[in-house]
């Protein structure tokens, strides 16, 4: 059923729509400590509030081995290292490492499915993700997961979990304990060294690995470039990210067929056809389309969200999104990382500039509500202009709801690149920064228990854990 303006702005009103929507710009974060909005509290450094601590862990302290500055009292190791730790089979640790998840293991250990964002053919890469027998979807494609296993006296063990796939960027954990790797390119059988069709979501169980042989792509959830993908536990709905330009890219949404149920292997029993895929349309509270999410310049814009279905989802002729006119969807440039918490799903949007039709921005973080149909702005970035300078954050990515409140978020911007966290109302603090080169951060990931931070330098693909004195951080 569309949502009409009356139903629209009664939904908004309890999601606390009363900020300004589309309007005047409002300052813009990016700097530490800055609030993402013209409210008149924006707190100054060391400011406390809340809960009595200041916001964040302090400035970050350079690393004397030249890999990761963290705040004073933290300290990291490093789990995987592509060309240099090795797997069961004693290959290299494949490259270019991006989205990661972590699932509770047998004896207190942890499991991390680790995407390789390794496109076109194998010959390509030093180190692709190796061909392992009965885990290889197109023998010609570079990219894959692999599954690396921490135990508690900080033991590592890493095999392959799926094979053959090309630029598997970021993706998604499900209830049920497993990951949904997602590959970002449309490339079909013969382009680029290919001999099948790819731009698909595979499955991966980091507990069976007899689950992952014969891997299959799940074709409902379309074909397309994608990136991240959530799925709402309570009602079994997909949610997924495309990352493209002319034009820009949409949020999904696949409905499943009635009375189907999620579950391990579950993916794998669906008809290519089967379900619905629909990308979404905004409205603003005066009933006006939204066309691109660039449109929003202020913390708390609040659109509803309608569906529409996708003519074709395996868009072999016509890419899916430009199977729709003008008018019909909404649209956003580098839609990226998406994490399902708090009854729905964040999404990011990393920047705009002259691609989109809106206010240029270095990054936004949107809340999508499936029970009211509401999509929050809850972080903006603004433009950074100083990108080698250290202090300014830009270009959101991978992102985790973080046990300690607010977000924790993988910048993948210009020059310095860090771990940022954000709060509840949108200001953004320091976590950690690239002290070996300046590829971007990814995989940013919590331990079950919380007390580790997962994260991954991209290139050449190094995964590390970070640990120290982490805390509850204020709401606002």
């Amino acid at each position: 059923m569309p949502l009409n303006r009356r139903e629209f702005t009664k939904q908004s009103a309890v999601a606390g729509a009363g900020l300004a929507l589309t309007g005047a710009v409002g300052a813009l974060a990016t700097a530490p400590e800055a609030l993402a909005s013209d409210e008149p509290e924006a707190y100054g450094a060391g400011h406390e509030h809340g809960h009595g601590h200041a916001l964040g862990y302090g400035p970050l302290v350079a690393d004397p081995d030249g890999m990761l500055a963290l705040p004073e009292g933290f300290s990291y190791s490093v789990v995987t290292h592509s060309g240099v730790t090795r797997l069961e089979s004693g290959e290299f640790t494949p490259s270019n490492h991006d989205g990661t998840a972590a699932f509770a293991g047998p004896r207190g250990a942890t499991y991390l499915v680790n995407n390789h964002e390794l496109k076109g053919p194998r010959d390509k890469w030093a180190h692709p993700v190796p061909l392992t027998e009965g885990l290889v979807y197109d023998p010609a494609a570079a990219g894959g997961c692999t599954v690396v296993e921490v135990h508690r006296d900080g033991t590592v063990a890493e095999w392959v979990g799926l094979a053959g796939t090309s630029t598997n960027c970021a993706g998604g954990r499900t209830a049920w304990g497993t990951w949904l790797t997602g590959e970002e390119t449309e490339d079909l059988a013969g382009k680029n060294g290919m001999t099948k069709d790819h731009g698909y979501i595979f499955e991966v169980d980091p507990q069976d690995r007899r689950a992952n042989l014969a891997p299959k792509p799940v074709k409902a959830f379309g074909r397309y470039a994608h990136e991240a993908v959530v799925v709402d536990p309570k009602h079994g709905h997909a949610y997924l990210t495309e990352d493209a330009s002319g034009p820009n890219g949409l949020l999904f949404r696949w409905v499943p067929p009635q009375d189907f149920e999620h579950g391990r292997g579950k993916l794998r029993t669906l008809a290519d056809d089967a379900g619905v895929l629909q990308a979404f349309k905004c409205i603003d509270s005066s009933g006006r389309f939204v066309d691109d999410l660039s449109r929003a310049t202020r913390i708390g814009t609040v659109y509803g969200v309608d569906w529409v279905d996708v003519p074709d989802r395996d868009g072999r002729t016509t890419s899916v999104r430009k199977q729709f006119t003008d008018g019909q969807v909404t649209r956003a440039r580098k839609l990226e990382g998406m994490w399902w918490a708090d009854g729905g799903a964040y999404v990011v949007s990393s920047y705009a500039r002259e691609e989109s039709p809106g206010t240029a921005h270095d990054g936004q973080v949107w809340f999508y509500d499936p029970k009211r149909r509401t999509l929050t702005l809850k972080v903006l970035l603004g433009v950074n202009t100083a990108p080698d300078e250290d202090g300014a954050f830009d270009g959101p990515d991978n992102i985790t709801v973080s046990p300690y409140g607010g977000l924790v978020i993988a910048e993948d911007g210009e020059g310095v690149q860090h771990l940022f966290g954000a709060t509840d109302s949108g200001r953004t603090y320091p976590i950690a920064r690239n002290d070996f080169n300046d590829s971007e951060f990814t995989g940013v990931t919590f331990s079950p228990d919380g007390d580790t931070l997962f994260a991954n330098i991209q290139d050449p693909g190094i995964m590390v854990a970070i640990t120290g004195p982490w805390r509850r951080q204020p709401r606002r």
